[in-house]
């Protein structure tokens, strides 16, 4: 079976990496202090500082301008009205329908699969701060800070980045809204307004109060999986920021067994029967589909699979725009589906 990480990241594809010359203006530190992650501060020089969720403290002369991001917090910036320079993601980019809402036709995508970045043409766009994320190796928030940030190739290919600009790194892990605040924060900073990201909110409290009232008239249990030749895959709850939020709002995920290893509860096919209690099933768009599921004979009777009560799932990025559509959409699926 793969381990729980490498599932939540794609393949990585190592390539040859370029030798680039620092951008100058810029500096960064790391501090211990856990308790400053996620400030960031403007002085009346112009000056800008930023710790991020990992203790590291970026300095720039300038409030970052040009700034280039991982697909999922480009998503977070565009809905704040904050223009990434360069986006790279662990799909291809122009057909991710998650940037559908927004205009990226002059924004520079420079990498379309876990771990493959174009540095030379990240480095054209002359970014002065660079977005990704970092996620915990267990249900206790431990970060490996030694290890590559997420959507990262490897440490060699971050030190190229680090030549480029600074990077800071959003955590994503405990709860979802933890994960949404970290965003709104670095959003801010970079000169979101406090009235857009309000506006933001209000959509978004609507969307979560909806679906509360939608687990309420009907409360199914919801199987989240991702499947492939080896099994399946169901996320557990709480490891997830996503379906820990959900789930706070009242939905009812299949959560058979919630300690144990990290993030994944994993079934092989010989045991599929075991996880097969969902009245819906919400199926990662990059494993397997529903003819797939179906060719699995220990599967096949899957009382959802069976109801065609099965869903296409791409896990949004949690900002408030994103997550106030997703939830729009799991409670229009919750309200169209049978107790089974």
């Amino acid at each position: 079976m793969k381990h729980s990480r490498a599932l939540r990241r794609s393949a990585l594809i190592l390539a040859p990496v370029l030798a680039l010359a620092a951008l100058s203006g810029c500096s960064s530190a790391s501090t211990s202090d856990a308790g400053a992650a996620g400030t960031s501060n403007a002085a009346a020089s112009g000056e800008w500082s930023y710790t991020d969720d990992t203790g590291k403290t970026v300095t720039l002369d300038h409030q970052p301008e040009n700034v280039a991001s991982y697909a999922d917090y480009a998503l977070g910036l565009l809905s704040y009205g904050i223009d990434p320079v360069a986006i790279f993601g662990r799909v291809d980019v122009a057909s991710d329908e998650r940037f559908a809402p927004y205009d990226i036709s002059k924004t520079a995508i420079v990498g379309n699969s876990y771990g493959e970045i174009d540095l030379e043409k990240l480095a054209e766009t002359a970014p002065d701060l660079i977005i990704t994320g970092i996620y915990p190796t267990d249900r206790e928030g431990t970060l490996d800070l030694t290890g590559p940030l997420y959507g990262l190739a490897d440490t060699e290919q971050q030190a190229q980045l680090e030549k480029i600009a600074p990077v800071v790194a959003i955590e994503v892990g405990g709860k979802g809204i933890d994960v949404i605040n970290s965003l709104n924060r670095l959003s801010e900073s970079l000169g979101a307004s406090a009235d857009t990201v309000a506006a933001a909110k209000t959509k978004y409290d609507a969307a979560a109060a909806d679906l509360t009232a939608a687990t309420a008239e009907n409360p199914i249990e919801i199987t989240q999986m991702y499947a492939d030749a080896d099994g399946i895959y169901v996320t557990k709850t709480a490891d997830e920021p996503e379906t820990e939020l959900y789930a706070s709002l009242g939905v009812t995920f299949t959560n058979k067994n919630p300690d144990g290893y990290y993030y994944w509860d994993i079934y092989s096919w010989e045991n599929a029967g075991q996880v097969m209690s969902g009245d819906v099933l919400l199926v990662n768009v990059e494993g397997f589909q529903k003819d797939d599921l179906l060719a699995q004979a220990t599967f096949a009777s899957d009382k959802a699979l069976v109801a065609g009560q099965i869903h296409p799932w791409n896990q949004a990025a949690l900002d408030y725009a994103s997550q106030a559509a997703h939830m729009t959409e799991l409670a229009s699926i919750i309200r169209d589906s049978k107790k089974l």
